[in-house]
């Protein structure tokens, strides 16, 4: 599989990501700095490509011969090591002694392995603020959020991943995160997507997820389409354009 991974193939690169998550056969062989495999010392080897971390490891025992490692390692199944990397944002490197200096797994696609493939979208992602026209369902959103006494902002994100088709994230920011406040929530998006068109693909995202990159993207790019507290504090005036909003239509308010 490492053989097939070359720029654009994307579904080769998945294919290996999926290989890493099985468990039991999607071992890695850890290259230890210090320490010995299982001892509280212990500690991965790093490098930085691209001003990202990475931990190095080896695909195989005749990989790890043919690398010339001389300290420790540590075999270990890929979907722990996801676990355990990710949070730091840190990546894995496979076999960076190979000819073409092996692949790199960025954190945010560990982060995919540790959570579920099939849970997050396959990157690198495209996004940006959603084109189409929907202000019925945005308006019906807004308005069963200002009911829903949890929920303190709505943003929205245009998804279009590496595989498979593109979709309308929204962006829910919430005070409470009890099991009463989940549940409102999620009727309160079941009761909205009634306006949605059929055949448009809509997710949600939880704001409050640091490692999301769609969050990531939002936070720095998308302002809120709903903001109860601004909604509560501010003088009515027309909305300024841009981040997904209309420009404002004259003599209105």
């Amino acid at each position: 599989m490492l053989r097939q991974v070359t720029p654009g193939r994307y579904d080769a690169y998945e294919a290996l990501l999926r290989a890493l998550a099985t468990p039991g056969s999607g071992q890695v062989w850890m290259l230890l700095w210090h320490g010995q495999a299982g001892s509280p010392d212990a500690q991965y080897g790093n490098m930085e490509v691209g001003g990202h971390g990475y931990a190095p490891c080896v695909t195989s025992a005749q990989e790890l011969s043919a690398s010339g490692w001389n300290r420790s390692y540590e075999v270990v199944d890929g979907l722990d090591v996801a676990r355990t990397l990710y949070p730091d944002h840190y990546g894995l490197w496979l076999n960076p002694h190979a000819p073409g200096g092996g692949v790199g797994i960025p954190w945010l696609d560990l982060r995919r392995i540790a959570t579920g493939l099939d849970r997050q979208p396959a990157g690198p992602l495209r996004l940006s603020e959603p084109a189409i026209e929907i202000p019925q369902f945005y308006a019906l959103l807004a308005q069963n959020a200002h009911r829903t006494s949890a929920v303190r902002a709505l943003r929205r994100a245009w998804v279009q991943p590496a595989l498979g088709a593109p979709y309308l994230a929204i962006g829910l920011e919430v005070y409470d995160t009890s099991p009463q406040a989940v549940d409102a929530v999620r009727a309160m998006m079941q009761q909205s997507v009634t306006a949605v068109p059929d055949g448009l693909p809509v997710s949600t995202v939880a704001m409050s997820d640091d490692h999301d990159p769609v969050v990531m993207w939002m936070r720095a790019k998308a302002r809120p389409f709903y903001d109860r507290e601004a909604h509560a504090t501010a003088p009515v005036q027309a909305p300024a354009a841009g981040y997904g909003y209309p420009p404002p239509a004259p003599g209105r308010y």
